[in-house]
């Protein structure tokens, strides 16, 4: 995940591309989707963020799984 986060803010890429990865576990004592590191809100609102939030979630992505 820290790799397709980095690949993702370092080209650019558009549109942003949506960091699931079909394993959908929420981990109760995060919050966490066990598989892509997004919070139930960040998931809820993903379709309808504009280009720049969905790289600041991916910046939180980063973060999250390197911790």
């Amino acid at each position: 995940m820290l790799e397709r986060a980095a690949e993702v803010n370092a080209a650019g890429a558009k549109p942003v591309p949506s960091p699931c990865i079909s394993i959908c576990r929420m981990d109760a004592a995060s919050g966490l989707c066990e598989g892509c590191f997004r919070n139930l809100d960040e998931i809820a609102a993903w379709g309808l963020m504009r280009e720049e939030d969905k790289r600041e979630v991916w910046q939180r992505i980063a973060r999250r799984a390197s911790a």
